[in-house]
């Protein structure tokens, strides 16, 4: 599994973004072959980002392009600058 993780630091509104993710990048994510999960996260003071998962390395980088694209369309108004993205394999995982 590999995941991807996308941080903007400057964001006027994190809470409205997750808002337009959850109905925008999050409906074309679903569809993407390979996807397994999307989460929005707030780190407080503007800062906030996303986590994705997905079952290969090829579904996360293809998926990367088409979130980045959305996110330049449809988040300008409340993100400065691109965000920092970090791509990786999981190694380990715990679950419940």
């Amino acid at each position: 599994m590999y995941v991807v993780i996308r941080k903007f630091d400057h964001m006027r509104s994190v809470t409205e973004a997750a808002r337009r993710a959850e109905s925008g990048i999050g409906e074309i994510l679903r569809k993407s072959p390979g996807f397994v999960s999307y989460h929005v996260f707030d780190s407080g003071n503007g800062v906030g980002g996303s986590i994705t998962l997905f079952d290969s390395r090829e579904a996360a980088l293809a998926s990367n392009e088409k979130a980045m694209a959305w996110i330049r369309a449809s988040l300008a108004d409340l993100i400065q600058g691109e965000p920092e993205i970090t791509v990786g394999e999981i190694l380990a995982s715990v679950k419940p």
